[in-house]
Protein backbone atom coordinates (compact mmCIF):
# COMPACT_ATOMS: atom_id res chain seq x y z
CA UNK A 1 0.00 0.00 0.00
CA UNK A 2 1.27 3.45 -0.75
CA UNK A 3 0.56 5.57 2.19
CA UNK A 4 -0.19 9.72 1.92
CA UNK A 5 -1.69 10.08 5.68
CA UNK A 6 0.20 8.81 8.82
CA UNK A 7 -1.41 9.15 12.44
CA UNK A 8 0.48 9.39 15.25
CA UNK A 9 -1.34 8.96 18.71
CA UNK A 10 0.21 9.01 21.82
CA UNK A 11 0.89 8.47 25.70
CA UNK A 12 1.78 12.04 27.47
CA UNK A 13 5.16 11.23 27.84
CA UNK A 14 5.61 8.91 25.26
CA UNK A 15 7.59 10.90 22.52
CA UNK A 16 4.86 10.36 19.92
CA UNK A 17 5.11 14.26 18.97
CA UNK A 18 8.56 14.22 18.86
CA UNK A 19 8.16 10.65 17.00
CA UNK A 20 5.57 12.03 14.37
CA UNK A 21 8.13 15.01 13.71
CA UNK A 22 11.22 13.02 13.21
CA UNK A 23 9.15 10.90 10.67
CA UNK A 24 7.52 13.61 8.76
CA UNK A 25 10.95 15.03 8.31
CA UNK A 26 12.38 12.10 6.86
CA UNK A 27 9.75 12.01 4.51
CA UNK A 28 9.70 15.28 3.60
CA UNK A 29 5.92 15.60 4.64
CA UNK A 30 3.86 18.45 6.96
CA UNK A 31 3.40 17.93 10.20
CA UNK A 32 0.13 18.78 11.28
CA UNK A 33 0.09 19.07 14.92
CA UNK A 34 0.04 22.53 16.75
CA UNK A 35 -0.95 23.79 13.45
CA UNK A 36 -4.47 22.78 14.19
CA UNK A 37 -4.61 25.10 16.61
CA UNK A 38 -3.66 28.40 14.50
CA UNK A 39 -5.91 26.91 11.48
CA UNK A 40 -9.41 26.48 13.46
CA UNK A 41 -8.57 30.07 15.08
CA UNK A 42 -7.88 31.67 11.79
CA UNK A 43 -11.31 29.47 10.17
CA UNK A 44 -13.75 30.21 13.39
CA UNK A 45 -12.19 33.76 13.93
CA UNK A 46 -11.47 33.36 17.87
CA UNK A 47 -8.19 33.93 19.91
CA UNK A 48 -5.53 31.13 19.46
CA UNK A 49 -5.67 30.50 23.26
CA UNK A 50 -9.38 29.88 22.99
CA UNK A 51 -9.01 26.82 20.65
CA UNK A 52 -5.96 25.47 22.66
CA UNK A 53 -8.32 24.98 25.78
CA UNK A 54 -10.70 23.01 23.42
CA UNK A 55 -7.57 20.95 22.04
CA UNK A 56 -8.51 17.27 22.50
CA UNK A 57 -10.83 18.38 25.75
CA UNK A 58 -14.45 17.60 26.40
CA UNK A 59 -16.70 20.41 27.28
CA UNK A 60 -17.63 19.92 31.12
CA UNK A 61 -17.86 23.21 33.08
CA UNK A 62 -18.24 25.81 30.35
CA UNK A 63 -20.92 23.68 29.02
CA UNK A 64 -23.16 24.18 32.40
CA UNK A 65 -23.16 27.99 31.94
CA UNK A 66 -25.42 29.74 30.63
CA UNK A 67 -25.45 31.36 27.01
CA UNK A 68 -24.90 34.87 28.67
CA UNK A 69 -22.16 34.04 30.82
CA UNK A 70 -20.60 32.61 27.66
CA UNK A 71 -21.30 35.74 25.60
CA UNK A 72 -19.84 37.70 28.82
CA UNK A 73 -16.30 35.81 28.69
CA UNK A 74 -16.35 35.83 24.63
CA UNK A 75 -16.65 39.65 25.07
CA UNK A 76 -13.78 40.15 27.63
CA UNK A 77 -11.72 38.38 25.93
CA UNK A 78 -12.49 40.42 22.69
CA UNK A 79 -14.16 37.33 20.41
CA UNK A 80 -16.77 38.48 18.23
CA UNK A 81 -19.53 35.81 18.09
CA UNK A 82 -22.57 35.83 15.78
CA UNK A 83 -26.24 36.01 17.71
CA UNK A 84 -26.29 32.11 18.07
CA UNK A 85 -22.87 31.09 17.45
CA UNK A 86 -20.24 29.87 20.89
CA UNK A 87 -17.53 28.39 19.96
CA UNK A 88 -17.29 25.01 22.03
CA UNK A 89 -15.67 22.18 21.99
CA UNK A 90 -18.34 20.55 19.31
CA UNK A 91 -17.52 23.20 17.40
CA UNK A 92 -13.96 22.41 17.45
CA UNK A 93 -14.01 18.95 16.41
CA UNK A 94 -16.13 20.21 13.78
CA UNK A 95 -13.89 22.21 12.55
CA UNK A 96 -10.51 19.88 13.05
CA UNK A 97 -12.81 17.00 10.92
CA UNK A 98 -12.62 19.49 7.99
CA UNK A 99 -9.01 19.99 8.17
CA UNK A 100 -7.67 16.60 8.62
CA UNK A 101 -10.31 15.43 5.91
CA UNK A 102 -8.42 18.33 3.85
CA UNK A 103 -4.56 17.19 5.21
CA UNK A 104 -6.27 13.77 3.68
CA UNK A 105 -7.04 15.07 0.23
CA UNK A 106 -3.93 16.67 -0.06
CA UNK A 107 -1.86 13.92 1.33
CA UNK A 108 1.97 13.63 2.53
CA UNK A 109 1.01 14.53 5.64
CA UNK A 110 1.82 13.59 9.34
CA UNK A 111 -1.46 14.19 11.84
CA UNK A 112 -0.97 14.02 16.10
CA UNK A 113 -3.69 13.04 18.26
CA UNK A 114 -7.26 15.24 17.54
CA UNK A 115 -9.21 11.77 16.67
CA UNK A 116 -7.91 11.21 12.93
CA UNK A 117 -7.31 8.18 13.48
CA UNK A 118 -11.10 8.05 13.56
CA UNK A 119 -11.85 10.80 11.12
CA UNK A 120 -9.88 8.31 8.56
CA UNK A 121 -10.49 5.11 9.77
CA UNK A 122 -11.85 3.95 6.33
CA UNK A 123 -9.44 5.70 4.35
CA UNK A 124 -7.08 3.60 2.48
CA UNK A 125 -4.08 5.15 2.29
CA UNK A 126 -4.06 6.47 5.95
CA UNK A 127 -1.68 4.65 8.10
CA UNK A 128 -2.74 4.85 11.97
CA UNK A 129 -0.38 4.48 14.53
CA UNK A 130 -0.34 4.37 18.59
CA UNK A 131 3.16 5.18 20.54
CA UNK A 132 2.93 4.10 24.33
CA UNK A 133 5.71 3.65 27.18
CA UNK A 134 5.89 2.15 30.62
CA UNK A 135 5.10 4.96 33.11
CA UNK A 136 8.32 4.91 34.41
CA UNK A 137 10.01 5.89 30.73
CA UNK A 138 7.20 8.23 30.68
CA UNK A 139 8.16 9.94 33.94
CA UNK A 140 11.25 10.41 33.43
CA UNK A 141 10.98 12.12 30.25
CA UNK A 142 8.27 14.18 31.42
CA UNK A 143 10.36 15.94 34.60
CA UNK A 144 12.91 17.34 32.15
CA UNK A 145 10.02 18.86 30.42
CA UNK A 146 7.37 20.15 33.06
CA UNK A 147 8.35 22.65 35.37
CA UNK A 148 10.15 21.78 38.35
CA UNK A 149 6.84 21.77 40.70
CA UNK A 150 4.65 19.90 38.76
CA UNK A 151 3.10 16.15 39.95
CA UNK A 152 4.12 14.77 36.87
CA UNK A 153 2.02 11.21 37.56
CA UNK A 154 -1.21 13.75 38.09
CA UNK A 155 -0.68 15.55 34.68
CA UNK A 156 0.22 11.70 32.92
CA UNK A 157 -3.42 10.63 33.85
CA UNK A 158 -5.11 14.20 33.55
CA UNK A 159 -3.80 14.76 29.80
CA UNK A 160 -4.89 11.23 29.09
CA UNK A 161 -7.70 10.85 30.51
CA UNK A 162 -9.15 14.01 28.56
CA UNK A 163 -7.75 12.50 25.39
CA UNK A 164 -9.81 9.13 26.25
CA UNK A 165 -12.65 11.32 26.79
CA UNK A 166 -12.36 12.95 23.78
CA UNK A 167 -11.95 10.33 21.64
CA UNK A 168 -15.55 7.98 24.03
CA UNK A 169 -17.83 11.29 23.47
CA UNK A 170 -16.56 12.45 19.52
CA UNK A 171 -16.40 9.27 18.08
CA UNK A 172 -17.36 6.59 20.48
CA UNK A 173 -14.63 4.78 20.39
CA UNK A 174 -11.95 3.42 22.86
CA UNK A 175 -8.73 5.00 22.61
CA UNK A 176 -6.39 1.82 23.21
CA UNK A 177 -8.38 -0.07 20.95
CA UNK A 178 -6.17 -1.91 18.81
CA UNK A 179 -8.77 -1.92 16.01
CA UNK A 180 -8.28 1.47 15.55
CA UNK A 181 -4.57 0.99 14.50
CA UNK A 182 -1.68 -0.55 12.21
CA UNK A 183 0.65 -0.29 14.19
CA UNK A 184 0.75 0.02 18.40
CA UNK A 185 4.32 0.81 19.73
CA UNK A 186 6.34 1.08 22.69
CA UNK A 187 8.81 3.90 22.81
CA UNK A 188 10.52 2.42 25.68
CA UNK A 189 14.05 2.00 23.75
CA UNK A 190 14.06 5.34 22.74
CA UNK A 191 11.97 8.05 20.13
CA UNK A 192 14.59 7.53 17.30
CA UNK A 193 14.63 3.97 17.37
CA UNK A 194 10.64 3.86 17.74
CA UNK A 195 10.34 5.97 14.25
CA UNK A 196 12.82 4.22 12.50
CA UNK A 197 10.29 0.88 13.14
CA UNK A 198 7.21 3.31 12.22
CA UNK A 199 8.57 3.85 9.03
CA UNK A 200 9.83 0.95 7.75
CA UNK A 201 6.32 -0.87 8.76
CA UNK A 202 4.58 1.93 6.76
CA UNK A 203 6.94 2.31 3.43
CA UNK A 204 8.93 -0.70 4.10
CA UNK A 205 12.02 2.41 4.14
CA UNK A 206 14.81 1.66 6.32
CA UNK A 207 15.96 5.33 7.50
CA UNK A 208 20.19 5.41 7.67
Amino acid sequence: MDYKVLTVNREFGSGGGRIAQTIAGWLGWKLLDRDIIDAIAYAAHVDARVVRHYDEHVDSWLRRLNQQAMRGAALAAGLELGEDAVFDAEEMVKLTQKIVEQAYAEGNCVIVGRGAQCILQHKPQAYHVFVYAPLKERILRLRSRLEKDANVEQRIRTVDGERIKYLQQYFDKSWCNPHLYDLMISSREDEDTTARVILYAMTGQVQA
